[in-house]
């Protein structure tokens, strides 16, 4: 009878084993799966696009993400609201440009985890974000679904560009520049599909 426990409590053992370590380690990001769209606004307006995902892995233990680094291609900028192709590629250009982007210098932008609070399915992720070179911490919300073999981060950062020397329209270097002037904040929209 004492053998038979002994080896009830074996198994079980090797089960829970086994099952956390397929819900652990480090899932690579699907970057064609995964999508970040931008918003920017101006005095005058607003604009919106998207930018695709480099690549990049988090690191999940216990079904929790403990960590990760997301790399962005920052020269896969585009528009989505502009209909006019000819405008539309000017303003993509002048986000590229060294006015404020400089994409061609600095062509990959990246976050480094450096803490993650859970609670449920709700994150609150704080990283090394880098932009043309210039690393400042942030923290921003998301939340997470997903199973064994892989997961889905979702949610929304706000960025001060001037943090990052992206001066151009900015209130924070120039002053006097009334209807021209463009909003220091803008919002990242992310959806983030890691796989095992």
């Amino acid at each position: 009878m004492k053998t038979m426990k002994m080896k009830k409590w074996a198994t079980l053992g090797v089960a829970l084993l086994f099952g956390t370590a397929v819900f652990a380690g480090n899932y690579e990001i699907d970057a064609e799966a995964s999508h970040v769209g931008w918003h920017g606004k101006k005095v005058t307006g607003e604009h919106n696009g998207a930018i695709e995902v480099k690549d990049g892995s988090l690191s999940v233990v216990d079904g929790k993400i403990e960590g990760g680094t997301i790399s962005i291609d920052m020269q896969s900028i585009t528009n989505e609201d502009i209909t006019n192709e000819e405008y539309n590629q000017k303003l993509v250009g002048h986000l590229k440009s060294d006015d404020f982007f400089g994409v061609e210098t600095y062509p990959t932008a990246t976050l480094v985890l450096t803490d993650v609070k859970m609670s449920g399915t709700n994150y609150t992720f704080t990283g090394d974000l880098t932009i043309k070179g210039i690393t400042k911490a942030i923290t921003f919300e998301g939340t997470s679904e997903g199973g064994n073999d892989g997961l889905t981060v979702a949610g929304k950062m706000t960025i001060d560009r001037s943090d990052y020397n992206v001066k151009y329209g900015s209130s924070s270097f120039f002053d006097n520049l009334g209807d021209k002037m463009i909003h220091d904040d803008f919002t990242l929209t992310y959806k983030i599909v890691a796989k095992k």
